[in-house]
């Protein structure tokens, strides 16, 4: 085994233990936890603010969010009235459970229904970290191309729930729906596929659903 190998086997084990001492807690208090992690620009933080808009007041949420920079985005989702902590990593390509708990200890947010983690954007890195949540969400904007499912087959294997997003672009890009429908299927045969737009409000009453149901089975309402 190389010295890299070693440690890199070192960092995911400690990074396991933080996850289990999350998932206990998430556990114990009946709180959903979404982990979303697309590329830069695909419309995490936008999908959160119109999150925001239809439930704010119906559930009780909060957001993590990671950015290698700038709190830009934990700011964007302050302004609505949501609990949000930023966390910056510096350089890192991803969050750790590690740097999750600290923050999440930090903070004294009360019942939560719900805790969105906006991860670093990213479709490689952030894929192998378990942040202690119930699902990764992976989000793939019609902007990007359809050649990402299995370009990167990791993330949208992985993730339980696969949202495609900026739909309403869709007349106006190169973008074949079809075929990316196809490739998350061949990826995830078990996996859910919402197809949305923040700006619009198209597709949201579906994933807003989602949120709701899946809050009430954690719950066990």
């Amino acid at each position: 085994m190389s010295a890299t190998t070693e440690v890199r086997q070192r960092i995911l084990a400690a990074n396991e233990e933080a996850a289990r001492g999350l998932r206990t807690r998430f556990a114990r208090d009946r709180t959903l936890v979404f982990n979303l992690i697309s590329s830069p620009g695909s419309g995490k933080t936008a999908l959160l603010e119109a999150t925001a808009a239809r439930l704010q007041g119906e559930l009780r949420f909060a957001v993590i969010e990671g950015d290698i920079a700038t709190e830009r985005d934990a700011q964007r989702i302050a302004r609505l009235g949501v609990p949000a902590h930023q966390i910056l990593t510096g350089g890192a390509c991803h969050l750790d459970a590690r740097q999750v708990q600290e923050a999440f200890g930090r903070q004294d947010w009360g019942a939560l229904d719900a805790l969105f983690i906006e991860n670093v954007g990213n479709l490689i890195c952030p894929t192998s970290y378990d942040l202690g949540e119930d699902a990764k969400v992976v989000l793939l904007s019609v902007t990007e191309g359809e050649d990402k499912p299995f370009k990167y087959p990791a993330i949208f294997t992985r993730a339980e729930i696969t949202v495609i997003t900026k739909i309403d672009l869709l007349p106006h890009v190169p973008f074949q729906l079809d075929e990316v429908l196809g490739q998350v299927r061949t990826l995830r045969p078990d996996g859910r596929i919402l197809q949305l737009s923040s700006r619009t409000g198209e597709g949201m009453d579906e994933w807003c659903a989602l949120v709701r149901g899946r809050v009430a089975a954690k719950r066990g309402a």
